[in-house]
């Protein structure tokens, strides 16, 4: 028989379930072989020395077209309606080259920190225009090598009260945008703003994400307007919302009665813990309420869960790296986890989980893409306790970036 040949050959790679380290030999894109010891030659061969291998994480929830603008906005107040005055204003100067600049630079940031697929919002209205929109597509286009990016076409300030950003979000939706979303809290009629996105995601067959009860208030919560239309429309498994803040506030019994019509109707939740903490609690001068949406306790009710970054240093979150464990990291200490099965599901919220509200399913197993990271760690536990560094990732078997392991020089 024989030797294969594999374009790119990693070894002793830490792989789940897998009592020792395995190695994975990849040929034209996909996985074609994982086992102990492989027989074969490579044209390339990488050393994980025990890495922990993963198919890459998702940001199932981030803002390329407002990232890094803490330079031309003011943060005094530190709450939500502050950042949406000072974002509007900004936006209004963006030029598409701008755009462009900041976002390749999140971009890169989170590529290197092991995120290989995004769903960013994008906000088009008269104030932005279509150069957001323009700009977001050339970096889907440019970082496809390295990252899949979905583009969800947004209306941030509104849309009942400003009627010719329908036609806008209409207009991208034609023009390229995967997928369509609001914040009903904006609007002057949150509940008209639900029906007219689902209206247009219906005409366009593509998903909806909404930013929904961003306070702490559950008594004027949006949710049951969404899941009555998401219900009517047979828009199951279509549906994911952002933020949540309100659940933070519910009662255990409270909250598992919201889970279960959460689940029944296929609606899926990512929080944001950095923008969340952030802005939640704003009014209290004393034991501040986190404002973070217990998602481990949505997600053993059966809700499908992620952990995102929302936005990165701009009025809604003035800090921030595009690092997925660090965000699920800061996760885990916010909600009090300890157990090794809470970790686990910390690091699913930003793998597989969130991989799934984008559609997509991926394993490193025979026969999948190679799409793949090596992380300094054992195992996903040790990657959250640890907020173990990525050192290592390819994308289709092409290798897209390496960051060298940190070395100790002792004296002699």
């Amino acid at each position: 028989m024989a030797t294969p040949l594999f374009d790119l050959l990693i070894r002793n790679a830490s792989l789940e379930d897998a009592d020792s380290p395995v190695d994975i030999g990849i040929s034209g894109g996909t996985i074609a072989a994982i086992g102990s010891n492989l027989v074969c030659e490579a044209v390339e061969t990488i050393d994980a020395e025990g890495a922990f291998a993963s198919c890459g994480f998702t940001d199932s929830h981030i803002h390329l077209d407002k990232a890094c603008i803490l330079d031309r906005c003011g943060i005094c107040e530190g709450t939500l309606a502050e950042a949406v005055r000072e974002t509007a204003v900004a936006k209004a100067g963006f030029t598409e080259a701008d755009v462009y600049a900041r976002a390749a630079r999140v971009v890169e940031k989170a590529i290197v920190s092991g995120t290989m697929r995004m769903r960013t919002f994008v906000e088009i209205d008269p104030r932005a225009g279509m150069r957001s929109f323009e700009a977001i597509k050339r970096i889907r286009s440019d970082y496809a090598f390295a990252v899949d990016i979905e583009i969800c076409a947004f209306a941030q300030d509104g849309l009942t009260n400003e009627p010719e950003t329908f036609a806008m979000l209409d207009q991208a939706l034609a023009d390229g945008a995967d997928l369509i979303g609001g914040a009903p809290y904006i609007d002057s009629d949150p509940r008209g703003q639900i029906r007219m996105i689902f209206d247009l995601a219906e005409k366009h067959g593509v998903p909806v994400d909404f930013h929904l009860d961003f306070d702490l208030s559950p008594e004027k919560s949006n949710l049951p307007e969404v899941i009555e239309e998401t219900l009517r429309r047979g828009y199951q498994g279509r549906v994911s919302l952002g933020h949540m803040t309100s659940l933070s506030t519910l009662a255990p019994d409270e909250l598992r009665a919201v889970a279960q019509k959460l689940k029944a109707a296929g609606i899926a939740i990512t929080v944001l813990p950095s923008t969340d903490l952030f802005l939640n609690g704003r009014s209290f001068d004393r034991l501040v309420p986190r404002g973070v949406a217990p998602a481990h306790l949505l997600a053993s009710e059966g809700v499908l869960t992620s952990i995102a970054s929302n936005n990165i240093l701009n009025p809604f979150t003035p800090y921030g790296d595009a690092s997925l464990i660090r965000m699920a990291n800061l996760y885990a200490n916010v909600a009090q986890l300890s157990r090794r099965q809470d970790m686990q599901l910390a690091f699913d919220m930003i793998e597989r989980s969130a991989a799934e509200i984008l559609g997509k399913r991926q394993k490193i197993t025979v026969g999948e893409p190679a799409d793949i990271i090596l992380i300094d760690c054992g195992d996903r536990e040790q990657a959250i306790r640890e907020n173990a560094r990525v050192i290592f990732g390819c994308k289709g078997g092409r290798k897209t970036f390496e960051a060298q392991r940190p070395k100790l020089f002792r004296p002699s």
